[in-house]
């Protein structure tokens, strides 16, 4: 026949997806433009703001589904899944470098702290220290000014440490699982790993109402909530992906030898949980050394 495929690449039917993603992030990111001058734009940015938000997130629940509907069809051949496989490794690098950029911005903002400049002053020893202090910076290496309290790091983010390191065991029980046909195992890991990433998510946000300090209140409450905050994004949208897996599986899709869609969740979790143990090192530990503990 010749509608036949004699090859091993998997040629896409028409997809109006693409477009509509392309056109939805726009007006998303044009609504946040909006938003941010609400006495020129009043209601319209929040209107084009939700529209386009609406519009994402119809792309990524629609394309995604296409995407299931190929693999079970048995588009995704080896060669195909393989060229997935390094997609999927360039979007977790891309993850990587916006994290290394916001570790960088951290580190330079302790390390090097650039006094703002002042009419006038000096230059001095002690005009530079009042300079620092009045920034939030009390010395090299350090964000929190005297007299603020932060959060223990031996309390609840070590409890949350564990718990991510916990739930990367389990999504890799749940894999091995599935690689050795234990359907069973595969359910059981998965839900093991989704409820210890709700867990993590609830003390998270326990932790931001008990927090003594605002976001904009110095340097480091922003460079904290900024870096929590985005991981903690980055936990929800792992914690929905292995919800969707699981669903999978439970009606009966992935065999041992294609299951990309629960391999790419795995991939996804694990740079999660590596991420998490940056930030706890550097945030918590190394960030609010020599304060006082909430």
């Amino acid at each position: 026949m010749a509608g036949n495929a004699n090859h091993d690449y998997h040629i896409l039917d028409p997809d109006p997806w693409p477009l509509i993603g392309a056109l939805s992030a726009l007006v998303f990111t044009s609504g946040m433009v909006l938003s941010f001058y609400p006495d020129l734009f009043g209601g319209v940015a929040n209107v084009v703001l939700w529209a386009g938000l609406a519009g994402v997130l119809a792309t990524f629940f629609f394309w995604f589904k296409n995407v299931v509907v190929e693999a079970q069809r048995g588009d995704h051949t080896p060669v195909v899944q393989l060229h997935m496989r390094y997609g999927m490794i360039l979007f977790i690098a891309s993850e990587v470098m916006f994290f290394v950029g916001w570790f960088w911005s951290f580190f330079d903002f302790a390390l090097f702290p650039a006094p703002l400049e002042v009419s006038g002053a000096g230059t001095d020893a002690q005009t530079t220290t009042n300079l620092f202090i009045s920034q939030g910076i009390t010395a090299l290496g350090t964000l929190v000014p005297d007299g603020m309290e932060v959060l223990d790091p031996f309390s609840l983010p070590l409890l949350n440490t564990l718990i991510l390191l916990c739930s990367g065991t389990t999504v890799t029980w749940a894999h091995h699982a599935l690689i050795h046909g234990d359907r069973e195992g595969l359910k059981m890991g998965l839900w093991a790993t989704i409820a210890l990433g709700v867990l993590f998510s609830a003390i998270q946000a326990y932790e931001y109402s008990v927090a003594p300090f605002n976001f904009g209140d110095n340097t480091y409450g922003s460079a904290f909530y900024m870096a929590t905050g985005f991981h903690g994004f980055h936990v929800l949208i792992g914690t929905i992906f292995l919800a969707v897996c699981l669903y999978r599986a439970y009606i009966g899709h992935f065999t041992s030898r294609q299951h990309f869609g629960f391999e790419a969740a795995a991939w996804y979790w694990h740079f999660v949980d590596v991420v998490w143990l940056f930030l706890f090192i550097a945030v918590y530990i190394w960030g609010g050394a020599g304060a006082e503990y909430h």
